[in-house]
Parts: C-alpha cells; sequence; structure tokens
C-alpha cells in the first residue's frame, strides 16, 4: 500500500521521511533532494477541472524541483492567497527513479445557498443580509464569517447594545447535487440597551451640574417621568455631546474650558456611570473687533451685522455663527451678507490678535474675491415633466449677479411644484471660476407621483362620505389629441385637471376643474375654471333622517386669475374670481329656505391675498408661514333694485308674530298657518332670488422647528381661522347659503351650496351648531354666519423618503360658531385634544387617521361619548 505524504500550508515541508515503505519498496526521501515532476494528479472537492487548478499552481511536468524545497511553499501560499480553497495539500503518490508524481488534494470553499438571520425582526434580518453579501452562491470564508460577526456585534454597539452577542453556524447541505454547498444561520442575542445610570462631573464650579448634564443633549440619566428622551449610552453620541459641553461654555465666555478627563464604570450588564472632569478656565469678554480687507461694505454696517460689541460676553459660538451659520442656508450673518450680494468666493475669519487680563481683541479679515455671476444654469433628471415648466419659475438666470437668497429660493420653488421629490433637492455648483467671476448651477431633480386617483372615505354628519376623483397634477392640455404622448395620459406642462365625485346619504356632487399655472406660459398668471353640479337631500342631523323627495339642484362655475406680487415682498399672491350658482328648491322646506319650491342665483367676486413662505417640502414644513385673506362680494342689489326691504321686513315679522300667536288646535288656525307660511315664502322669494352678502375669512398657519430628537425636527404648527358672513341691508338679512359648519374633519371642505365645512376634531361633522339655537330641534341645514378656530400641532417625522413620508402628531384646539357679533365670544370655545398620524405614499397618496377626545358636551344633546376617531383614505399612482 502506498503512503501519501502531505504538504501543509503552516508548516515547513518536513513530511519526505528518511524511510517510507511504498508497497515491498522503500521510497527515498531526503531533504532538498532534487526530482523530475511526473503526473500531477488533482483530486479532492472542487468545481474548477484539473488543468485549471495546475495552471494556477504554475508546476509543469519535467520541471526539476526540489522536494522538499522553497517551490512548493510558494505554490502552496499562491493557492492560499486566492481565497478559493479551505484546505490544500501535497502528495508524492510515488517516485520512479528520479520522477515524482505528484497529487494535489485541494477542498474548495463551499458556496451559500442560504443565510438566515434570527433574533431581529424581518426587515432587519434582510437588510443585515444585505449589507454583508451574504447573497446565494457567495464564498463562505473565514474572512466572511469574521467580518459579518464583527459588522453586526459593532452596528449594535453603536446603538447602545454594548453586550450584543453573534453566533454563526455554518451547516453544510445534504443533497446529491450542491455537495459544496452550505446555509449559513446567524443568531443575534442583542441583549438590553446599555443605559446611563449616574453622570458625575467634577471641576465644575461656574456652571452647575444639572446644566452640564442638560448640555448632553443625546447622553441621559436613567429617569422614570423622561419618556421624550430615553436613557441610553451611545459612544458616538457620548463623544458628540462631550463637545457639547464645551460649547455650552464657550457661549458663557470661558473660552478655554476642556475635558480633562473622563471614564466609564460598567455597574452591570445593563448600566454604565460616566465621570466627567471640567476644567473651567478664565471668564473673557470682547475687546475691540476691528473689520480688515473691507471695501464694498463700512465698519459700521458691518458692526451692526455682526451684532456683538465691545464689552459683551465672549461667546465662541455666537460669533461663529455671525460670521457664516452652517446650520442655516439663509442665515442673517456676514457671510450670507456678501454671497447674497454676488461675493461667491469671499470669506471670512475671525482672528484673536490680542488676549489681556479677561479680555480678547479680534480682527474679522475678509478677503472679497471678485463679483461673480451665474453662467449656466442647468435642470437634470425631469424625464416627466418639460423643461420649460421647471426652468421658468428659477429664480437663479444667467447673466444675473450671484445670490445664494436667490438659490435657496429656487430649491424651494422646485420643491413646491409637487412634481420632485423635495428631500433629494440638492443644487450642484459646477465650474467654479474665481478669476473669471462665474459659476455654474446644477439642479438635480427626482421625478415623484403627481396624479391621484383619488379613493376617500369617512364618517360625517350624515353617515360615510364617499369620494371617488382623478386628479392629474402635471397634466398636459395641449397634447390631449396627441396619441403618443398618452403614457397613460398626456403629461409634463404643469396644468391641473380634476374630475371628482362625492357622495353621502343626503348629498351627490360632481365637478370639473383645469388649471393652468402659467397663462400663455411666460408669465406667473394661474389661471382656474371649474363646473360643478350637486344635489343635495333635506337631511336632518338631530334624527339623521333623509327626504329624498326633498331637494334642491346646484349648477355653478367659475373662472379666476392669480398673480405673483413683488411687493410687500415676492411671496405674494393676488387672486380674483368670478362665480355664478343656480339654487332650484323642490319642495326643500327647512327654517332658513321657507320658499320650499323657487330658485336663487348667486353671482359673486372673491379677491384674496395669500403669502406662502414655508421651507421645500410641502408635506412637512419645517418653518416658515402661510396665510390667506379673502373677500367674498355679491352686487349690492338693494341699492338698485327698487324693492323697499323695510316694508317687506316689517310684513314678514308681522306674519310670524301673527303665526305664532295662532290656535294649533283650531282647523282656521291651521288653515291660516298654511296661508301666512305660503306669503313668508313669496317674500323670501323676492329677498334671495339674487343673493346678496359679503364673506370675510382669514387662515394663518406659522411652521417652527423647536428640536431636534434623534436628529430629525419636532414642528409646531400654530393655526388660527376666523369667518364671517354679512349682509349689505340688514332688512334683507342674511342668506341661507355660503355658512359654516364646524366640527369632524371636513371631508370635501366645500360643499357646492357654498357652506364651508370647518374641520374641528374630537367632534362629529357639522355638530357644532351656534349655542342661541341649541335647544332647536329644527336646525338641519342652518350653519353659522361666524366662526373662530384655532389649534396648536406637534408633529415629528418618522421618515421622509420618497417611498413613504410619514408623521406623528398631537393636537389641542379648539372653535365655536354663532349666529351674530351680539353672541361671539373667542374664548367661550369647543376644545379638543388628541394625536394621529400622517402617511403619504406614492402608491396610496394619503393615508391618516386621528384620535380626538372633545372637554365640552356638544350643543343640545346628551351624547356622553367622549372620543372620535376621524380617518381618510387616499390611493395615489
Amino acid at each position: 500500500m502506498t503512503k501519501k505524504l502531505p504538504f501543509k500550508k503552516y508548516f515547513t515541508i518536513l513530511i519526505l521521511f528518511v524511510s517510507l515503505s511504498i508497497s515491498a519498496q522503500n521510497i527515498p526521501g531526503s531533504n532538498g533532494k532534487e526530482y523530475i515532476i511526473g503526473e500531477i494528479k488533482v483530486t479532492g472537492i472542487t468545481s474548477y477541472n484539473e488543468n485549471t487548478v495546475i495552471t494556477f499552481t504554475g508546476l509543469k511536468k519535467g520541471e526539476r524541483i526540489f522536494l522538499p524545497g522553497d517551490r512548493i511553499s510558494k505554490v502552496i501560499k499562491k493557492l492560499w492567497d486566492l481565497e478559493l480553497f479551505s484546505d490544500i495539500n501535497f502528495y508524492i503518490s510515488s517516485i520512479e527513479g528520479e520522477v515524482a508524481n505528484l497529487e494535489i488534494n485541494i477542498q474548495e470553499v463551499p458556496e451559500l445557498k442560504e443565510a438566515r438571520v434570527r433574533g431581529i425582526k424581518k426587515r432587519k434580518a434582510e437588510e443585515l443580509i444585505k449589507d454583508n453579501g451574504l447573497v446565494k452562491g457567495a464564498k463562505v470564508t473565514e474572512n466572511l464569517i469574521t467580518t459579518t460577526r464583527n459588522f453586526i456585534t459593532n452596528k449594535y454597539r453603536k446603538d447602545g447594545f454594548l453586550n450584543t452577542k453573534v453566533n454563526i453556524n455554518i451547516i453544510p447541505v445534504k443533497d446529491t447535487v450542491a455537495t459544496n454547498k452550505v446555509n449559513m444561520v446567524v443568531q443575534i442575542d442583542k441583549g438590553d440597551r446599555v443605559k446611563v445610570d449616574r453622570i458625575n462631573i467634577t471641576g465644575n464650579e461656574q456652571l452647575s451640574d444639572a446644566r452640564v448634564r442638560k448640555a448632553m443633549k443625546n447622553t441621559k440619566r436613567k429617569r422614570p417621568l423622561r419618556f421624550w428622551k430615553r436613557s441610553k449610552y451611545i459612544k458616538a453620541d457620548y463623544e458628540e455631546d462631550k463637545d457639547k459641553i464645551i460649547t455650552k461654555y464657550k457661549e458663557k465666555g470661558y473660552r478655554d474650558a476642556r475635558i480633562v478627563s473622563d471614564s466609564l464604570i460598567v455597574e452591570d450588564n445593563n448600566s454604565v456611570s460616566l465621570n466627567i472632569n471640567v476644567e473651567e478656565g478664565n471668564k473673557y469678554y470682547f475687546g475691540n473687533i476691528n473689520f480688515l480687507g473691507n471695501s464694498v461694505y463700512t465698519d459700521r454696517q458691518l458692526a451692526r451685522q455682526l451684532v456683538i460689541k465691545k464689552g459683551d460676553v465672549y461667546n465662541g459660538v455666537l460669533l461663529e455663527k455671525q460670521i457664516s451659520d452652517n446650520t442655516k442656508p439663509d442665515a442673517d450673518d456676514l457671510t450670507n451678507l456678501y454671497q447674497n450680494n454676488g461675493y461667491l468666493f469671499s470669506s471670512i475669519d475671525a482672528v484673536e490678535t490680542r488676549v489681556y487680563n479677561d479680555t480678547i481683541d479680534f480682527e474679522i479679515r475678509i478677503r472679497e474675491g471678485k463679483l461673480t455671476y451665474f453662467d449656466h444654469i442647468t435642470v437634470t433628471g425631469n424625464d416627466k415633466t418639460n423643461d420649460h415648466v421647471v426652468y421658468r419659475i428659477l429664480r437663479t438666470k444667467p447673466g444675473q449677479r450671484y445670490s445664494k437668497d436667490l438659490v435657496v429660493r429656487t430649491v424651494r420653488e422646485i420643491g413646491q411644484l409637487g412634481f420632485f421629490d423635495p428631500e433629494q433637492l440638492e443644487p450642484q455648483f459646477q465650474n467654479a471660476n474665481p478669476q473669471a467671476g462665474t459659476i455654474d448651477i446644477n439642479f438635480p431633480v427626482v421625478e415623484k407621483g403627481s396624479s391621484q386617483i383619488e379613493l376617500q372615505g369617512g364618517f360625517g354628519g350624515g353617515g360615510f362620505v364617499g369620494t371617488l376623483g382623478l386628479a392629474f397634477n402635471n397634466f398636459s392640455i395641449r397634447n390631449i389629441f396627441n396619441k403618443e404622448s398618452y403614457s397613460p395620459l398626456p403629461m409634463g406642462d404643469g396644468q391641473t385637471l380634476r374630475i371628482r365625485a362625492q357622495a353621502s346619504r343626503f348629498f351627490q356632487t360632481y365637478s370639473l376643474s383645469f388649471i393652468e399655472p402659467w397663462l400663455g406660459g411666460k408669465r406667473p398668471y394661474q389661471l382656474s375654471t371649474s363646473f360643478s353640479h350637486t344635489i343635495q337631500f333635506l337631511f336632518n342631523n338631530r334624527t339623521r333622517d333623509v327626504d329624498r323627495d326633498s331637494k334642491f339642484l346646484i349648477t355653478g362655475g367659475s373662472v379666476g386669475i392669480a398673480k405673483r406680487l413683488n411687493w410687500p415682498d415676492n411671496y405674494f399672491t393676488l387672486s380674483q374670481a368670478l362665480s355664478i350658482r343656480h339654487y332650484n328648491l323642490q319642495n326643500y322646506n327647512t327654517r332658513l329656505f321657507t320658499f320650499g319650491d323657487g330658485s336663487s342665483n348667486d353671482l359673486s367676486y372673491t379677491i384674496g391675498i395669500s403669502r406662502n413662505n414655508t421651507t421645500v417640502n410641502p408635506i412637512f414644513p419645517t418653518g416658515g408661514s402661510e396665510f390667506n385673506i379673502s373677500a367674498k362680494l355679491s352686487l349690492p342689489y338693494s341699492l338698485f333694485d327698487g324693492v323697499d326691504y323695510s316694508e317687506l321686513s316689517e310684513r314678514r315679522d308681522a306674519l310670524e308674530e301673527e303665526r305664532s300667536n295662532l290656535d294649533a288646535s283650531d282647523p282656521r288656525g291651521t288653515f291660516r298657518a298654511s296661508e301666512i307660511n305660503a306669503e313668508i315664502g313669496e317674500i323670501d322669494q323676492k329677498r334671495f332670488r339674487w343673493l346678496e352678502y359679503y364673506k370675510l375669512k382669514f387662515n394663518g398657519s406659522w411652521f417652527t422647528s423647536l428640536v431636534n430628537v434623534g436628529k430629525k425636527p419636532l414642528v409646531l404648527r400654530t393655526n388660527v381661522e376666523y369667518g364671517f358672513l354679512g349682509a349689505y341691508n340688514n332688512n334683507r338679512g342674511n342668506i341661507p347659503f355660503e355658512r359654516f359648519f364646524l366640527g369632524g374633519v371636513a371631508l370635501g371642505a366645500t360643499a357646492l351650496d357654498g357652506r364651508e365645512l370647518v374641520a374641528l376634531r374630537g367632534y362629529p361633522d357639522q355638530s357644532l351648531i351656534p349655542e342661541s339655537r341649541s335647544d332647536n330641534q329644527n336646525f338641519d341645514a342652518d350653519g353659522a354666519t361666524i366662526y373662530n378656530k384655532y389649534s396648536l400641532e406637534l408633529r415629528y417625522p418618522i421618515t421622509l423618503k420618497p417611498a413613504a413620508s410619514i408623521y406623528m402628531l398631537g393636537f389641542i384646539e379648539g372653535g365655536a360658531s354663532y349666529d351674530s357679533f351680539r353672541d361671539f365670544n373667542p374664548f367661550q370655545l369647543n376644545r379638543s385634544a388628541g394625536g394621529g398620524l400622517r402617511i403619504f405614499m406614492p402608491a396610496f397618496g394619503l393615508l391618516g387617521i386621528d384620535f380626538g377626545y372633545r372637554f365640552d358636551p356638544i350643543p343640545g344633546t346628551n351624547d356622553s361619548q367622549k372620543w372620535q376617531t376621524h380617518f381618510i383614505i387616499g390611493q395615489q399612482f
């Protein structure tokens, strides 16, 4: 029997013993003996053919070689360096004279068939598999196993799971086909997140322990009542918080403050303590501040912009921000003062020139550079939206003097279009030429779904309210007859076409509207047109009954134009509209519509002024404000129609007084009451044949980013609303249309009879009637002529990625409605509070749910149900 003599990677080749037996003969073997290579045979588990492996070795038949010797050592090392094999052995299979026949036995590195990660959620497991390249067919080397274990361990330790344990098992696949396949099972035990038990501060005299700990925004001690910032130890956050401690000292004048030492003490498996030793140094003040190199602005102008004066307590953080605040692109600092006026290549540095006693003198050294102009302005990535739609809203123009403010404003304008992902808008500066004073800018955009299929549902005052609509927000009407442009519809010109149908138990509404944002394509005049038709049935809000034999039909249309203004600033828009509606009542008898059969006409002019300077993302603004003031006016018909409305009013009052004195049990009284009702209906037909009124509204919202929580902004939205419906002629009185209905989520926002549905969460839709009518059993269609509403809403984004924008909210709000100014009390409100969630996805549109708790009863009811759920469902493609 022949013995095989192995040559291993980790040993010098010593396997040629002095005497070896092969069958009945001895093979001579001594260190360094020269042989001629005979046959080379490859055995073991490998997917490579024999010739390929021999080629890898570089060994050739007939080659003279020393066995053992350096040549074989190098061949083994070369094969190991390929990282294709898990085991390599060389054997002398036989020796015939000077000829040695060799056998190479190799075990190829197994391939991965499947990787499974246990101990964490499926989505997280899929991310880890992707991040570590654990895909089918990957070579399962020791290096892959080690790097995977280290990656996962370090990943969770960075998140505060310092006791994370990762166990990786390699399991051979037992089948006849995949002889060299393995499965990898990664078992993760994160353990509990390590918390901070104590933070001990020493060396501090000027700032208390509490103030030093407060400066640490991310590293907090364990406290049972702290729910907004959980205690956790994350090394990267802790290092950042140490810098924030020094920043806090610099804000208070302690320029030389430093952390002398710090240490971490492990209390147990789940908690640590931190010891921080600070050296505060002396408190300093600003001395003389001189400006050097400035020719564009005077020292006085720069000093006014800098704000800091001689004698102020030294504040290094404030000085840095007043020179260049990198946290705000539109900050009111010296750098932006220059860059907003064309000096892109300017640079400003603050240099300490003298330190004496407790005072520091500074020089603000300015290199103004050459005046810079925009050269080439480009937009890329707009595959669906036509170029002219984007280029016409750009604030930056070729040949224009450079302005950082205009670049920031252009980013906002592109984001506000709604056709692109606002979170990925980042201008690219190209071909900067300080000598020529030119700069190119490219605005790369990422298209997103803008047209919508609106499938919306919710429970309103009359039960379920359903909406089906098509909203094409980037439509192209000029290509409507171009078959090649349908994909699925002609798009890309920034126009809006909406087709909408809405229905509930007591109304059906159909509408069509079209908006051209740039009339003629060259100037920012927005043209809007609309047509609508509705059928509304008599609905009793208290009994929830619907009378389908009593209805009125409303048909109307409008045309409007809006223009962007440059004064007081270019965030303002002036809008005007002319509308007409025809109301046809058919047996529709209510307290307001006393002429149950008849008609009314509404010809009105609306003028409004609005201002919107909210930040880039319209779904989740983090700053800025928006408000709208509008007035809707009819013609003062009573001035020229020749009708004596005072006489009609006196006659109507007399008839109502007579009716109230009638004996309902007397048949003659009943007959007379019907005559009176008919005459009152005739009077009201004269009063309301052409509607005469004016309607004033104000709506304002302010967005404030309060603080970053986990590097995401917590945003406060403050909202105030007012509405008033009045009459020119008191004898003619208020009209029965255009009224305000308060409560609920206001699905549809506006009904086509002019009524406006005002949301107030925590209450059923349209349930809040004026207090003066709370004991009236017949308030089915009254509405109110005055309303006010106030709300505070805290918003926190979970994610703002293109695939889904999700944010949570909490709210408190209050509002009320009134019949007249005599009853108006801005402090007597129907109050509510609650929370909700908003999800916006291109595939589904807006999904929203709110849970509202009302603190006040619904007027005229004994309803004890305090919680109200509101939801909206939409779909977008």
